[in-house]
């Protein structure tokens, strides 16, 4: 049975249920999820067990982020349940399961979609009010029993209590599942938590330890058969192959050639894949200089600049005024993960079954239907092993459907590590023009950010709605680029660069693009006048009294010490996805050249924490993955795609290279903030900023240039 089908527990199955919502509703309106017989369903989120089972059902993806674990964590405290009797399950592909957030973020309205850092922020709310229903409904059946008011109960550890009174979950199931909802239970009073704020265990972390969790490239269907793909570079087309080579192999079932894509299906993958390196595929595509910088720099030359966002005057200010400038580059990087791009898709007369890892899964489906000519799909989420944003995507199930058509039989599409690099969305790089005018005292008076981009997460939501129309370098293409500073007179334009290649969705772009830039450039003007920068940053904070904290704090935590010459140490302090982080990085230059980050030392304000265990995993993997994103080279580009690179070649930190950790989680009472692209953001300049420190020398570009 495949792993989308069954529920995900820490001790064992689900039984039959109840189903409970949080919305109004008239009594027993027809629920999105499948029921079982016996099952009620009274709506979207819910399952209570006649075993007293509690079962979630979570509409975002799990990309390692543990939304499986904190939205499960948010509904079991305030229903009062017991953690080992919580289960979660993916949510079905309904309306009732869109992000809430979309519209806030500037992404189309309606669109369910795990990115930007918003699990928490956008499901908290609606999780606790199903459960508050869920718990009032409950408590009501008690209190209907002892004949008391549900005022003198309360819930815990999966029991209705009453003094020394209790009845469990499952002996109240059926008969509350009767009862009419509350219009609007109270919530859980702050300080009356159980389970939100502790290190409770990842739901998804057994099924990940022993290997019995199911991604998308272990699916397995009776008569299945495997297939390989070459493709061509955006614009471009094959050119040519050789179907002899092809001929040799045994094995080989079907071969499908067409002007964007070489696809082979065998008995095996590994058959497939031979096929498809012996057919040598040949390719045309666009013109591109092998290092993509020099898109940036026309761009920025010139390229058509639209305002952003402007406070004060900034061009008065600085007329007649001589102002210190620098220019940043941050350049276009890839995924690079360890799981294959797959899809595995089966048809049984005009219904089509998909099975692929995605992060958009409404639109994944719709991708499915266009190239099944509109028949009846069903599509199954697996679980997402590539964190970085890749499966936003999922653009292997288009040519997935085409060769399950063409074969007559179920196929399981997956791209080598290769052709998965040659067929890479990277993130869409950028290159700023930063200018400031100090005032009095060293205190910045004028700042200007003059930045060429290319949207990489706009693209994305383009492709997943729909929409092949170019994408305009809105919000999502400049999320991030105001600095957080109160500086009076303040300007930010944005250039869109025109890229051959096709950028996509990155975790934490482009805010870790805008902060490199911003706090590195805070760290120059804080040299220049003179001032230890960390003072020069909270001069500047005006009344952001949570970054301001998490700066102090960091410093302190982090022994910091000036930051002056001689030093090797460096700091950065950011704000993205309703959270603040700091950061103190002590870091050299090794004889062999290559940075060596020693310490780091984070200071995280992410609001009301639900599960301390999964921010700092969080902060932690972040900053990992981060290193690694500054220290590999470049991509080199050839006819509009990376050139694809050995692991081995890549100069990859390795375990040895790991710096030590220090993750304070600074206590506050404000809503929930994002976590999951937070420490992608405060590594690089942290960093750049300690090799300063260190040497004199100032890092300008991402990846790092040190020679």
């Amino acid at each position: 049975m495949i792993l989308d089908r069954r529920t995900l527990l820490i001790g064992g199955g689900v039984g039959v249920g109840l189903i409970v919502a949080y919305s109004l509703w008239p009594h027993r309106i027809p629920s999105d999820l499948p029921l079982k017989p016996g099952e009620q369903a009274f709506g979207a989120f819910i399952k209570v067990g006649r075993d007293g089972r509690v079962t979630v059902a979570v509409p975002q993806a799990e990309t390692g982020q543990g939304i499986w674990t904190a939205l499960p964590q948010i509904v079991a405290d305030e229903l009062g349940a017991a953690w080992e009797t919580v289960g979660v399950e993916p949510a079905p592909l309904t309306s009732a399961y869109a992000n809430p957030l979309a519209g806030e973020q500037g992404w189309p309205k309606g669109l369910r979609i795990t990115a930007g850092s918003t699990s928490v922020r956008a499901f908290e709310r609606p999780m606790r009010e199903a459960a508050a229903v869920a718990r009032a409904m409950l408590v009501g059946a008690a209190a209907d029993r002892w004949n008391i008011s549900p005022r003198d109960c309360d819930t815990a550890d999966g029991f209705v209590i009453n003094g020394v009174r209790t009845f469990t979950f499952a002996e109240l199931a059926e008969e509350a599942a009767d009862r009419t909802p509350p219009n609007a239970p109270p919530l859980r009073l702050p300080g009356r938590s159980r389970l939100v704020g502790q290190p409770l265990q990842r739901l998804d972390g057994p099924a990940k330890a022993d290997g019995s969790l199911r991604f998308a490239g272990d699916v397995r269907l009776p008569g299945m058969l495997f297939a390989a793909a070459r493709l061509a570079p955006p614009g471009g087309r094959i050119t040519g192959y050789s179907r002899e080579a092809i001929k040799a192999i045994p094995g080989v079932r079907h071969v499908a050639a067409s002007d964007d894509s070489l696809a082979i299906a065998a008995d095996s993958w590994w058959t497939a894949e031979r096929a498809a390196n012996a057919a040598d595929a040949k390719f045309a595509g666009p013109g591109m200089a092998p290092d993509a910088r020099v898109l940036f720099d026309d761009a920025l030359a010139a390229g058509d600049a639209h305002n952003w966002f402007d406070r004060g005057d900034y061009d008065a200010t600085v007329r007649g005024s001589r102002v210190l400038a620098a220019t940043y580059y941050v350049a276009p990087s890839q995924h690079l993960g360890l799981e294959p791009l797959s899809a595995t898709v089966r048809f049984s007369g005009d219904h089509c079954e998909v099975w692929a890892a995605t992060q958009a899964p409404g639109a994944a489906r719709a991708r499915a239907e266009q190239a099944a000519g509109g028949g009846r799909v069903t599509l199954y989420p697996m679980p997402v092993g590539e964190p970085a944003g890749r499966a936003l995507e999922a653009d292997m199930i288009p040519l997935a459907v085409r060769l399950a058509r063409a074969t007559g039989r179920p196929v399981q599409l997956s791209l080598s590590q290769f052709a998965g690099q040659n067929h890479d969305h990277p993130s869409g790089g950028a290159l700023a023009r930063m200018t400031a005018l100090p005032g009095a005292g060293g205190i910045t008076a004028a700042w200007r950010m003059r930045v060429a981009s290319a949207d990489g997460f706009g693209a994305a939501l383009a492709a997943a709605s729909g929409d092949d129309s170019p994408t305009k370098l809105g919000k999502t293409g400049l999320d991030g680029s105001v600095p957080p500073y109160a500086i009076p007179h303040v300007s930010v334009e944005g250039i869109a660069v025109p890229t051959p290649y096709e950028a996509g969705y990155m975790r934490g772009s482009p805010q870790r693009e805008f902060a490199f830039f911003t706090e590195s450039f805070v760290d120059e003007l804080a040299h220049a006048a003179g001032m230890e920068p960390l003072a020069f940053r909270m001069s500047l904070l005006g009344g952001d009294a949570r970054l301001a904290r998490c700066l102090q704090t960091a410093a302190r935590i982090g022994q910091w010490d000036g930051g002056g010459q001689g030093s090797t140490m460096g700091i950065a302090g950011c704000s993205a996805f309703g959270s603040h982080i700091a950061l103190v990085a002590s870091a050299t230059i090794a004889e062999d050249q290559r940075i060596r980050v020693h310490r780091l030392t984070a200071a995280v304000d992410c609001g009301r924490v639900t599960n301390p265990s999964l921010v700092t995993q969080q902060i932690a993997g972040g900053l990992i993955w981060a290193l690694a994103q500054a220290s590999i080279p470049a991509p080199e580009w050839v006819i509009g795609v990376p050139r694809a690179r050995s692991f081995r070649s890549l100069g990859l930190p390795l375990l040895g290279d790991t710096p030590d950790f220090t993750i304070h989680l600074v206590p506050s009472t404000a809503p929930s903030g994002g976590v999951s692209g937070l420490g992608t953001i405060a590594l690089a300049p942290a960093v750049a900023n300690a090799i300063y420190a260190a040497t004199g020398k100032r890092l300008r570009t991402l990846p790092f240039e040190v020679a």
